[in-house]
């Protein structure tokens, strides 16, 4: 008979989360073999230090990996499990995104309804804008559409938003063909981002319109499919209509910026404009800080950001010198090229107890 120290097939499938047919099915696989089975009754029985290799079997199942690999898993060091796990990991995404666009084909099909033509667009400046502007997205429990592209086509023109609540990434692009009529949709981010590739290669980009999607069509490639979100983008017009009159504007080298905010030690920094100069200190450091040349007219203004709302909202701006209009201590900086482009982000401060 088994000694105590092992436990019967129900209590260790309690303890790893498997069920007992699924022991069973394991131990005839040889993935996880019984520490004992009684030779009379056929019990089987498994020791304490084996819940933790049925535990990552488990785990390694509900990913969906096969049972080769994952015998190679538990029979391999951290390192080339690790190794093993991302190539799986990579393989099912892959298949997912194929799956999507496959599906998006069939729908198509399905519904038998002609794309409504929105714009042609060059694809290496799609490409860019989309870069550009999807830094400003954000993947939130309960709030999907802050990870959507916002496209708005005009008889003019094609704007495209995105909003973390924190940022507002927006720029205008002058079609190569106008558009027949307006448009407007929430475009996903993840499938526009990983069809920036393919667009960028290609001269033109024609975006049509679907139930539920946008088509981005281009000549003697595979057209990409990107789905819509249907929750309410947040109402980005009203805010831009109401942001408040600039009080202090500088105009400084975007490289130099750069550099001075990844030398600070925290999370949070200031921008401290007096007497036509720019420095970036640390939060509540009387320090003067890094000074900046720079061209500074309007009210001393001393204001706080969040490093991770700041940096890439500087870091996303064209050209080599970037233009910051302040507007207080509470309100959007807005953060633009100071010569060229229109890419415009807007970055919200955080609260400060006293201003300069």
């Amino acid at each position: 008979m088994p000694n105590s120290e092992l436990m019967p097939i129900g209590v260790f499938a309690r303890r790893s989360g498997l069920t007992s047919s699924a022991l069973r099915f394991y131990a005839d696989s040889g993935l996880l073999a019984p520490a004992e089975v009684d030779p009379v009754s056929g019990y089987r029985y498994y020791s304490a230090d084996q819940v933790a290799r049925a535990i990552l079997l488990r785990q390694l199942r509900e990913i969906a990996m096969p049972l080769a690999r994952v015998e190679a898993v538990l029979a391999s060091g951290a390192d080339e499990a690790s190794r093993l796990l991302d190539e799986h990991v990579s393989k099912v995404v892959g298949d997912a995104a194929a799956a999507q666009r496959k599906a998006a084909v069939i729908k198509a099909a399905l519904g038998d309804v002609p794309g409504l033509p929105i714009a042609v667009l060059k694809g290496p400046v799609l490409a860019d804008v989309v870069e550009q502007v999807l830094t400003a997205t954000a993947h939130e429990p309960g709030m999907p559409v802050l990870a959507g592209l916002r496209i708005e086509a005009s008889h003019e023109a094609v704007t495209l938003t995105a909003t973390d609540r924190y940022r507002l990434s927006t720029r205008t692009l002058v079609p190569a063909e106008p558009p027949a009529q307006t448009w407007a949709g929430t475009v996903d981010g993840d499938e526009l981002r990983a069809a920036v590739a393919g667009i960028r290669r290609s001269p033109q980009v024609r975006l049509e319109a679907v139930p539920y999607g946008i088509w981005l069509r281009v000549a003697e490639r595979e057209d990409r499919h990107c789905r819509l979100l249907p929750e309410e983008f947040p109402d980005h017009r009203l805010m831009l209509a109401s942001l408040g009159q600039v009080t202090t504007r500088v105009t400084v080298s975007k490289d130099l910026l750069l550099r001075a905010l990844e030398e600070q030690p925290g999370e949070r920094i200031a921008l401290h404009v007096a007497d036509h100069e720019l420095h970036v200190v640390p939060v509540d450091d009387e320090h003067p800080g890094i000074p900046l040349p720079a061209t500074a007219t309007g009210q001393a203004l001393r204001i706080r950001f969040e490093l991770t709302t700041l940096y890439p909202a500087v870091s996303t701006a064209i050209g080599p010198d970037v233009m910051l209009d302040l507007r207080g201590t509470d309100q959007p900086v807005t953060i633009r090229s100071a010569d060229r482009g229109d890419l415009t982000t807007l970055a919200m401060p955080i609260k400060s107890d006293r201003s300069a």
